[in-house]
Formats: C-alpha cells, structure tokens, sequence
C-alpha cells in the first residue's frame, strides 16, 4: 500500500508511463505487493522550477515512498537496486537517482472509508 511520489526532469515528457510502470514493476518485485496495489505519481520540472545537486543533469530522479513501517533491510535493499535497474533502462544514469523511504506505522494510514490500517485486512504482508 505504498504511496510513490516520482520528481524529475523534462526529459520524461511521452516516457510517462514507462517511468511510473518501472517504479510500480520494482514495488511488487521488492515489496511483494498485490498488482492491484497502485499509488504512484509522476512531477516533470523543467530546469527553472526546481533545484538540482552540482554535477547532476535533468535526468535526476527522486523517487519518495511513503509506506508502512516494518519491512526488512534486505526488501529495502532489493527495492533500491531494482528501482536503480528500472530507471536506469530508461535512460537515468545510476548516480542521478535518490531514493527516500517514508516509513509509518499502520495506525497512521487511513484507509477503507476512513479505518487505520492496522485495523483491517490489507491481504499482503508487512514484514517482507
């Protein structure tokens, strides 16, 4: 149940898809998330309307997560390496991507018409 927020450069105009299907593909490959689990938007800056560290193109790509707290290092390492692999087939070099884990704990996420997480049977696990 990850919530995903992509930021990045012009260069992803009519890529769109690609880029939230590759983050999407390292979610359930990582997290062991059903397929139907979807929450993952896409921002595309131009040069003037964002920041960027020294040295990095407008291919640099943050991706933040915000999900819940309980996964294991080793999920959150496969999910690094993964996410890295899927942009960088689109074209991002491996140094221009940050990635930033959000973790909360189910009773902060309000789902289901208005029920804490913790409270409800998502139909995944957590603790991957």
């Amino acid at each position: 149940m990850p919530s995903t927020r992509i930021t990045t450069g012009t260069w992803a105009r009519g890529a769109e898809t690609s880029v939230i299907e590759a983050v999407q593909e390292a979610l359930l490959t990582s997290l062991k998330i059903p397929d139907h689990d979807r929450d993952v938007v896409l921002d595309v800056y131009d040069e003037t309307t964002r920041i960027i560290p020294p040295g990095r193109s407008q291919r640099y790509t943050r991706v933040e997560i915000i999900m819940f707290f309980g996964r294991s290092l080793n999920a959150k390492k496969l999910l690094y390496k993964t996410l890295v692999e899927n942009l960088a087939a689109l074209g991002v070099p491996t140094n221009e991507i940050k990635i930033v884990l959000i973790e909360v704990p189910p009773q902060d996420w309000g789902v289901r018409g208005g029920l804490p997480a913790s409270e409800v049977d998502l139909g995944f696990k957590i603790d991957v």
